[in-house]
């Protein structure tokens, strides 16, 4: 059975995905995947985690602007979902998907190294 938080945070997720889609207008915002959105139970507070291709400057540079786009992101939400309170909103970068490239280019590695035994 779903939490009403979760079902809140899945159409969040798909509103905010499409407002990337669409563009924010802000050039420092690269190319971006939402990769998820926690919502605490009361529903005051949405996190939403991204990712960003590009350097480590690009990607600074897009937290910089997601998080000056986000009062614009919580008024397009508050318009879409008719919440009797908007969340506040939190852009916060997923390191779990550089942790699991990380761990694939570790595996990658220990069995190239396998073969060069034979």
């Amino acid at each position: 059975m779903y939490k009403r938080s979760d079902k809140v945070a899945e159409a969040i997720h798909e509103l905010v995905s499409g407002l990337l889609i669409k563009g924010l207008k802000d050039p420092r915002i690269g190319f971006v995947t939402i990769t998820g959105v926690k919502l605490t139970d009361d529903l005051h507070l949405a996190t939403i985690y991204y990712t960003v291709i590009g350097s480590e400057t690009e990607q600074k540079s897009t937290q910089d602007g997601l998080t000056r786009a986000a009062g614009f992101v919580r008024k397009e939400i508050g318009k879409a979902l008719r919440m009797k309170y908007v969340p506040d909103i939190l852009f916060k970068y997923d390191e779990s998907v550089d942790y699991g490239n990380r761990i694939e280019r570790l595996l990658k590695e220990i069995h190239s190294g396998e073969g060069d035994n034979d």
